[in-house]
């Protein structure tokens, strides 16, 4: 069947874009299925939820950190419980708001001003979709252990562990972009994943969030993560985004 002028160019428009993206694109794909991968583990974990399915599991590793003789005690001694009050505090919105304004500070600095402006949208994104996540679920915190945090919305997805991931994975991408050399990329990013992980791992131990919670806050902040990193990527190799930094 021929096609009209309009949606033959359309056509071709779009094939040549495949191909660019299969001749010199190769860690884009691999990104896209990280999304996709990520986005439907978040959904799987959604699901489970909302049937019910994962209460059994999600109590029993809640109890798991506790005293079996007090579950108002955590495991391990009163310092730790302190350890992972300043650990959570790395996914609150102070922190996190904090270190987004001085990251943007520092590619203003380094003249990266479009990256600075896609750093601010990805993290200002993430927030939103959080947000509405939480609304949309409503699930409510856990009710079998004292809650060691300051708590004021809903349960799923985890808000510290999904911003985080959010917030740390992008920066670490981002900030990775404009560096040239591979050993300080995969520090950053190395620094970035460890941190989420420890947020997420906090917000369990304090008694207020469930696992799930977590679990689906890390796919979630990782998938957008991922998202923005490909689009950052694919922006930069058409030269609409600052790329290496200069040695």
């Amino acid at each position: 069947m021929d096609l009209c002028p309009p949606a033959r160019s359309f056509w071709n428009r779009c094939l040549r874009f495949v191909r660019y993206i299969g001749r010199h694109e190769r860690p884009v794909m691999l990104l896209i299925l990280f999304v996709s991968l990520a986005s439907w583990g978040f959904a799987e974990i959604a699901d489970e939820v909302m049937e019910g399915e994962t209460a059994g599991v999600d109590e029993r590793i809640l109890l798991a950190l506790r005293n079996p003789e007090n579950h108002a005690e955590p495991w391990g001694p009163p310092m730790v419980e302190e350890m992972a009050r300043d650990i959570t505090g790395l996914g609150g919105t102070v922190i996190l708001g904090g270190l987004s304004i001085a990251a943007a500070g520092y590619l203003a600095l380094r003249g990266k001003h479009r990256a600075m402006v896609f750093l601010l949208g990805a993290i200002g994104g993430g927030i939103v979709a959080s947000s509405l996540l939480k609304m949309g679920f409503d699930r409510p915190r856990p009710d079998l252990v004292p809650h060691g945090s300051l708590v004021y919305t809903a349960s799923f997805p985890s808000g510290h562990s999904m911003m985080s991931a959010v917030t740390y994975l992008t920066l670490g991408a981002l900030l990775a972009k404009v560096e040239s050399r591979r050993a300080i990329r995969a520090y950053i990013l190395m620094l970035a994943a460890m941190v989420t992980f420890l947020v997420g791992v906090s917000r369990i131990y304090l008694g207020v969030h469930w696992p799930t919670d977590v679990l689906a806050g890390w796919s979630v902040g990782a998938a957008w993560a991922a998202g923005c990193w490909t689009i950052a990527n694919l922006l930069q190799r058409r030269g609409t985004m600052e790329g290496h930094a200069e040695t």
